[in-house]
């Protein structure tokens, strides 16, 4: 993640087009949802890199929202304070595994740094990613309330809210649910701000038979004062700014549509305190045991969280001459950040950069219905991470066989085919292509074909930037994604296969244009797929620095319609190979499986398939992996310690230090054709260096981004010159001739330690050679009949659950 705030802080520059970019905050009390990240981060993401490549001086805000209910309600029943919660996260429902390993008791989940963690893993390039919850939130939003206050825009109401005598408190809108009141809505788990089905803002006593959602008692009426800010009196000013920007802006209709329904219901005033403790606290003596409300601090957050990256914030800010403002949001938060924050920042008088352009996504569904992170329903940024697909596949509907035809026709067999068809002709000896060196091409300009397609490829690329200077990146993506369909279409009409027999000069003509192509594809991409770009400079071994530009001063776009000379004659290009891995029929019904249902589901789901395992285990009375008899003829001898770890210790399994590791960098070894090097991520600050002999068993494509178990304790050794730190464990059959890995669940978590029910102990520093420790314990490990991978009976276990093999039954594990 492109995180920069350790980087020297980026300031507007006047007379450069200067682009500040915020996304939806994502709300600190869950992993970040699928739904999220593609609807407002991603795209928010692509805007940004897109910007950066036109040479705009861009800042990307965001961070995580940390005040509100949902946190001091979760404060209340963990018996912590709501900044423990955010700090250390939410203790994780896996105590299922307790009885296996006392250490699942402390297992903890930071939830601002998993935020980071994922977003990183989805390679979102923020300048700043930080929280609501800072010193300079609270100087901020206080600053706003009190010229809020001075220009006599907020007023004293007294309201009825609901209060629980159960829970002796009262109770904001989020803890209270009840029926929708909407006529034809009718939607019986509306929430007391808002009902997720229809929309509709809501407070909390208009709810039809509300329940607290702490007790699931009923609520009762009571009075209370609070401050509200005066909106129908700053109609005027925000109908003014509404109907100058969503012009000037080129609003979305969705966004116009919200935001004109605000305003023919007639603006109310809004509440803007709330008796909570968890917040920032209101700067008056009446109100001072009162916070703000959420929808007041939370869009106030970009402001204190760019107050965080530079001390000189209101260069931004309040800068509207320089600055251009872009939001990008879900559209439930569209009145937030069309009304209400523009008519706060308004109501202030101060010169405040205003949202110049608001890009909406509809809601993302998920199978047959709509994500939701409350309900835990649909794919959260931790599971997208953990199934090794690409980052770069979505939509507004979200099915796995949809993801499975874009991939594989779309990414697969339209894009990653035509790069790897011309890539992989370079590369052929003298023989039967050009030994990996780019050719001449004279004449390219009158050659018929190559001047059509540069004609096409010039038009694609006008409509490409259009489209993406207008935040339509869904047609800038097609748009891209045409100009590969057209490179193939080019290849196969120059049938240059026989070009390179019949007419050499023809053919270097058609390779040197689709070398441009595949070049300028890996620029264009690079706002949606910046790993791909990534691996297409990698392999036309060509730097990072080497993007185009795009920017007008460069005259990058007129160098499109001569897409030949984008790579000099003579280059020397890498080594070719696959870009995207065909998504197969099992893996995608693996897929629908883990991820059916809700969260809670999936838990239950979990709970049980570990009950069985453990009911198990108890029958067989396992220890140490021993059924064990007492013959009562026989004194007991006396009992000796159980030591696990020096190297006088029994020979317990407890022994190996196993764990789960992510292969994050795979390839041949430079001086030995059987064998692969990888870097293989253990939870360690450095990835470790192993060398396998998987060659002739693993395709190199399948060794890439993939968790395997992974023995490290073993003594290093040098292997054909390059030292493995540690071995990856793999299947094999009766005759060694395949080889599979063991693989953890996809959901567990890198670095943990693979444990086996029933054995504890801590596993020795490194194993001694001389000891045969690990050569007496390899001949008990094995596959089962079910392809599990076990320690005698014993399962190798993670917190997901148990590792398996693909297909090999009853074979050895080494």
């Amino acid at each position: 993640m492109g995180d920069h705030s350790a980087a020297a802080s980026k300031l507007p520059i006047p007379g450069k087009r200067n682009v500040l970019i915020t996304s939806a905050l994502p709300y600190v009390n869950n992993v970040p949802h699928l739904g999220n990240i593609i609807g407002c981060v991603l795209s928010a993401d692509v805007f940004a890199r897109y910007c950066r490549m036109r040479g705009y001086n861009t800042l990307y805000i965001c961070g995580t929202d940390e005040y509100g209910t949902a946190t001091e309600t979760k404060a209340l029943e963990e018996g912590c304070s709501p900044k423990e919660i955010c700090d250390n996260g939410l203790w994780f429902p896996i105590n299922v595994f307790q009885s296996w390993n006392k250490a699942f008791e402390d297992c903890h989940w930071q939830y601002h740094a998993i935020h980071k963690e994922v977003y990183k893993w989805f390679n979102i390039s923020f300048d700043e990613f930080g929280r609501t919850s800072s010193p300079q939130q609270t100087e901020v939003c206080q600053s706003i309330f009190k010229k809020l206050w001075d220009n006599n825009w907020l007023v004293e109401n007294t309201m009825q809210q609901l209060y629980c005598d159960t829970c002796k408190r009262f109770l904001a809108d989020r803890l209270v649910e009840g029926n929708c009141p909407t006529p034809g809505c009718n939607y019986d788990s509306a929430r007391g701000d808002q009902c997720e089905k229809c929309g509709k803002l809501l407070n909390p006593t208009e709810l039809l038979d509300p329940k607290c959602k702490v007790c699931r008692n009923s609520p009762r009426i009571r009075d209370t004062d609070h401050l509200f800010l005066e909106l129908p009196l700053l109609k005027d000013k925000l109908e003014e700014y509404v109907s100058r920007m969503s012009v000037a802006g080129g609003w979305s209709q969705n966004a116009i549509q919200a935001t004109y329904a605000w305003l023919r219901e007639g603006l109310k005033q809004r509440c803007i305190t709330r008796d909570l403790k968890w917040g920032v606290p209101v700067p008056h003596d009446k109100y001072k045991d009162k916070v703000f409300y959420v929808w007041f601090d939370a869009p106030i957050g970009y402001v204190s969280i760019t107050s965080c990256h530079t001390p000189e914030w209101e260069k931004w800010w309040k800068n509207p001459e320089d600055v251009e403002l872009y939001q990008f949001m879900g559209k439930d938060n569209v009145p937030f950040h069309t009304v209400i924050f523009p008519s706060t920042l308004l109501g202030t008088g101060e010169n405040w950069t205003m949202m110049k352009t608001i890009s909406v996504t509809e809601y993302l569904n998920y199978e047959a219905g709509k994500f939701s992170k409350s309900k835990g329903v649909g794919v959260f940024g931790n599971d997208a991470k953990d199934t090794n697909i690409p980052v770069e596949v979505s939509d507004t509907l979200f099915t796995w066989s949809d993801l499975q035809a874009k991939l594989n026709s779309e990414l697969l067999s339209n894009l990653g085919n035509f790069v790897n068809r011309v890539l992989s002709f370079i590369a052929k000896d003298l023989a039967s292509g050009y030994g990996s060196v780019i050719p001449d091409a004279p004449g390219a300009d009158s050659h018929p074909l190559t001047k059509a397609l540069a004609e096409k490829v010039g038009i694609y690329v006008e409509q490409y930037i259009e489209a993406m200077e207008k935040v339509k990146l869904k047609q800038g993506l097609k748009i891209a994604m045409s100009i590969s369909g057209e490179g193939n279409a080019y290849l196969q009409e120059s049938q240059f296969w026989k070009l390179y027999k019949e007419d050499r000069p023809s053919c270097s003509v058609v390779m040197k244009t689709s070398m441009g192509l595949v070049y300028l594809l890996a620029c264009l991409l690079e706002p949606f797929m910046p790993s791909f770009t990534l691996e297409v400079l990698k392999q036309l071994n060509l730097p990072l620095e080497a993007q185009i530009s795009f920017s007008d001063e460069k005259g990058d776009v007129e160098r499109a319609k001569r897409p030949w000379e984008f790579i000099p004659a003579h280059h020397r290009i890498g080594t070719p190979s696959p870009l995207f891995k065909e998504l197969k029929d099992e893996e995608v019904e693996f897929y629908r499986e883990k991820f059916a249902g809700s969260q809670a589901d999936r838990l239950v789901k979990a709970e049980a398939e570990a009950k069985k395992i453990t009911d198990k285990l108890s029958e067989a009375k396992i220890s140490d992996g021993k059924t064990a008899k007492k013959d009562k003829t026989k004194k007991p001898a006396a009992a000796k310690p159980k030591v696990s770890g020096p190297a006088d210790a029994e020979i317990s399994i407890s022994r190996l230090d196993i764990r789960v590791g992510l292969i994050t960098k795979a390839q041949k070894h430079p001086d030995a054709d059987s064998l692969y090097v990888e870097e293989i991520d253990v939870g360690e600050p450095q990835p470790r260096t192993v060398v396998s002999g998987l060659v002739k068993y693993i395709p190199l494509e399948e060794m890439q981004n993939r968790k395997v178990c992974v023995l490290c304790n073993l003594k290093p050794a040098a292997m054909r010159g390059i030292k493995s730190q540690a071995m990856v464990l793999a299947a094999s059959n009766s005759d060694h001739t395949k080889v599979e890995l063991v693989e953890p669940p996809q959901g567990a978590v890198v670095g943990e330690r693979v444990t086996f029910p029933g054995i504890e102990g801590l596993p020795d520093d490194v194993l001694n050679p001389k000891k045969k420790v690990w050569e007496t314990l390899q001949v008990d490990l094995h596959s089962d009949k079910d392809l599990v991978a076990c320690y005698k009976d014993l399962p190798l276990t993670t917190s997901a659950g148990v590792c398996k093999v693909s297909s090999i039954a009853e074979g050895s594990i080494r």
